[in-house]
């Protein structure tokens, strides 16, 4: 097994540099073609900053497949018309992306053409073929039932990367973590039951991976390019092809017979017994933001498709977390339920599991009721950590900002939190107020 890892391994690798590679031109290029929109009511960040960063995740996909396609274990994948579907519809869907970040597109427009590429990829045969249902077994779809099934899983998926993007790294980071999450999964189903009908799966969610890493260091914050439409709902439809995938055309009967077993295959099959319950639950947060969203705004008589500071990232941010702080704990609920179900489908007869997860839930909880908490780092490993979590550098600065409002010194001004695609809400007293300062500004 280890010659398919390292295939993956490098494929991963191009995917992530390639798509770094180009990240920088494609900002000069989204700056030159004026690709900068003004600040919304509901950004977050405080300066005009470049979109279309789907253009070089484009380009990581398209380097990754290409690298896979001649890849001794990897390229039987592309015996099947799944990795053409794949890069048809992402095709559609990045064209659609970028004429919304350079001009702008409608949004009822913008769900047309995620159904046509969502349609396009059922047409070359990525789409759901049957579902396990509990109590039931597998049942087979009609081709209209599985056309419809799978334009809405597409769909939703789209949207709820779509939706969540809105602080820096917040998507990227976030899909990513589902992805490694999807892999380990698809990959035991393939090399750990011989399924070939997971090996597209696996590809996709490793190209997934790439294309997120490699735009993550210029989108972190403070980010220098976004993703855009581009960029959002190109991963979000990748995402939605995996599972469709593994989860629409592996056979249950299949893998109770590679498992050993009709119980072997109800532990294996746990996280999709629900129909596509897995691919909803490695995207749980989105998914849930995504729905609280249309609730919220049909409830005040507003359009689903209305934008609005409502969204769990906006949410965090009010009550006192900081930037990097509301993305962090993101990451965390992120990671907690995508790798979860993928560890109970493993081993579901595990106590271990559930309670780790309960106490890693707990740990989640404090940390959304300390959003003012600022970890200290002890001095003798202050040269380890960002100057920030330095104790003395922060007690260094105390000082001179009360120095300067006692003494009648030259005031500092406040630097705008959040430039370049950020914001922090929170304690700001270490500022000086000009008020009881004297100041007649």
């Amino acid at each position: 097994m280890g010659q398919p890892v390292r295939e993956y391994l490098l494929t991963l690798c191009v995917t992530a540099a390639v798509t770094y590679l180009l990240t920088g031109p494609v900002r000069k290029f989204a700056i030159a073609a004026g690709a900068m929109p003004e600040i919304r009511a509901r950004d977050v960040h405080r300066e005009p900053t470049p979109r279309l960063g789907g253009i070089a995740m484009f380009g990581g996909l398209c380097a990754g497949l290409l690298v896979a396609s001649h890849l001794t274990n990897i390229k039987s994948v592309f015996d099947t018309n799944e990795p053409r579907a794949l890069l048809s519809g992402a095709a559609l869907i990045w064209v659609l992306g970028v004429l919304d970040d350079k001009w702008g597109v409608d949004a009822l427009v913008k769900l047309g053409g995620q159904m046509i590429a969502a349609g396009v990829m059922v047409l070359q045969g990525l789409t759901i073929l049957w579902i396990p249902v509990p109590g039931v077994g597998t049942v087979s779809l009609t081709p209209m039932q599985g056309t419809l099934l799978t334009v809405a899983l597409v769909v939703v998926t789209i949207n709820a990367v779509n939706f969540v993007d809105g602080l820096d790294g917040l998507a990227s980071g976030m899909v990513c973590i589902a992805a490694a999450a999807f892999f380990m999964y698809a990959y035991r189903m393939w090399f750990g039951y011989g399924i070939e009908a997971a090996a597209p799966a696996t590809l996709f969610s490793v190209v997934l991976m790439g294309m997120c890493l490699g735009f993550l260091p210029h989108n972190m914050h403070p980010a220098r390019i976004f993703m855009g439409d581009s960029g959002s709902m190109l991963i979000g439809l990748v995402m939605a092809a995996g599972a469709v995938s593994v989860t629409g055309q592996v056979d249950p009967d299949l893998l109770g017979q590679k498992a050993g077993g009709l119980r072997e295959a109800t532990h294996a099959m746990v996280p999709v017994y629900i129909p596509l319950l897995l691919p909803l639950t490695v995207i749980a947060v989105p998914v849930a933001d995504l729905i609280l969203a249309i609730v919220r705004r049909t409830w005040k008589g507003q359009s689903p498709f209305a934008a609005d500071r409502g969204h769990l990232h906006h949410r965090l941010l009010e009550i006192g977390h900081s930037h990097s702080r509301a993305v962090l704990i993101m990451y965390f609920w992120s990671a907690l339920i995508a790798f979860g179900a993928v560890a109970y489908s493993a081993n579901n007869a595990s106590m271990w599991i559930v309670l780790g997860i309960v106490l890693l839930s707990a740990v989640g909880l404090v940390l959304l009721l300390l959003p003012r908490f600022t970890p200290r780092a002890p001095r003798w490993a202050e040269w380890m950590v960002p100057p920030r979590y330095r104790s003395s550098l922060r007690t260094a600065v105390a000082v001179v900002d009360d120095e300067g409002a006692g003494d009648g010194g030259e005031e500092r001004e406040p630097v705008p939190a959040g430039l370049h695609g950020a914001t922090a809400i929170g304690d700001r007293s270490r500022f000086v107020d000009r008020r009881k300062a004297g100041s007649n500004r």
